[in-house]
């Protein structure tokens, strides 16, 4: 069993951090969040819950078990990587883990999805940018505006600076790489199959709560990291974000992603929720924020600031705790 020190959690940790903003999401097939994706599909055709839909306890026992086999693959291949890689030497066992941490954080990568959005609207392309947003949002984007193309990319980075930021680096910092690449592994579950839909309602039922589970400590502590974030920059106000917090959090039809969007908001002076569309279908969504101006496209680089913001606390937490149990 590999057992890493505070000290040398703090590192690596660090040190994934530093390896996602210099490099982001590896463009290779290899990528461990691609095998991830590959396997849940492949469990989910050999389960076959449609055969059994019908019967919504049994569809709910299978969802369980595409969990279960999930997330034990992706924490002991993990580890047994990480064992081999330190069994050949220390510094390659944390050259491994240091890099694998790292495929499990998207602060760049995030960014990116968010500035190709931001590019074409700033320019006039509302088309161009429509053409991003569907590749973060799920919602239909044919007849988005400036604003309502803006406000998704917005959402996308506040909600995502707990599950592509803040949740891998406290599970990283706890259990290394297993449990980062865990924890992944439970965000993609939810990704894939945790949708409240007529297909995945029972089958993803049980990833789409461990997933509600996994991110609800580190929600809370986003929010925090937001709100403190908006005090460096004069544009932003870190009071309005921890009232918008306590006003609208709970609104959100999610235990967790109403945290970060709602401080988002707070802290902008925008006002984020309200009407989307799925598949021709309008969805209402609770409206966070107090609106001081019409959201604009500029709204979206703010975000990305706070992310930043948000990835630097950590960053600076990581070395200080590295000095005081050095």
């Amino acid at each position: 069993m590999i057992f890493y020190s505070f000290k040398e959690l703090f590192l690596l940790t660090g040190a994934a951090l530093a390896i996602d903003w210099m490099v982001g999401d590896p463009k290779w097939p290899t990528h461990p969040v691609i095998w991830i994706g590959r396997f849940i599909r492949i469990a989910e055709r050999f389960l076959q819950p449609e055969r059994w839909k019908q019967h919504p306890a049994a569809v709910r026992g299978l969802g369980i078990a595409l969990t279960i086999m999930t997330l034990a693959i992706s924490f002991g291949f993990m580890w047994l990587l990480v064992w081999t890689a330190d069994a050949v030497h220390p510094w390659l066992g944390y050259a491994v883990s240091a890099w694998f941490i790292s495929t499990t954080i998207a602060v760049k990568g995030l960014k990116e999805a968010a500035m190709l959005v931001y590019q074409p609207l700033a320019c006039g392309r509302l088309d161009e940018a429509r053409k991003y947003v569907g590749y973060i949002v799920g919602r239909d984007t044919a007849k988005l505006d400036e604003r309502e193309a803006s406000r998704a990319a917005v959402e996308t980075v506040a909600e995502n600076t707990v599950d592509a930021l803040v949740s891998p680096f406290i599970f990283a910092l706890i259990g290394g790489a297993p449990l980062a690449m865990l924890y992944r592994a439970v965000n993609t579950l939810d990704s894939m199959v945790g949708y409240r839909n007529e297909k995945y309602k029972y089958f993803g039922w049980f990833s789409a709560r461990t997933d509600d589970v996994f991110n609800y400590i580190p929600a809370r502590i986003t929010g925090v990291m937001l709100t403190i974030s908006a005090m460096f920059d004069r544009r932003m106000s870190a009071k309005d974000a921890l009232r918008s917090i306590r006003a609208f959090a709970r609104l959100h039809p999610s235990p967790n992603s109403g945290i970060p969007e709602s401080a988002v908001a707070g802290a902008i002076g925008i006002e984020l929720g309200g009407s989307n569309t799925y598949f021709g279908v309008a969805s209402e969504r609770a409206r966070m924020g107090w609106p001081k101006r019409k959201l604009a496209a500029g709204d979206i680089v703010l975000a990305v600031q706070l992310l930043y913001r948000v990835s630097f606390i950590l960053f600076a937490g990581v070395i200080a705790g590295w000095f005081i149990v050095n």
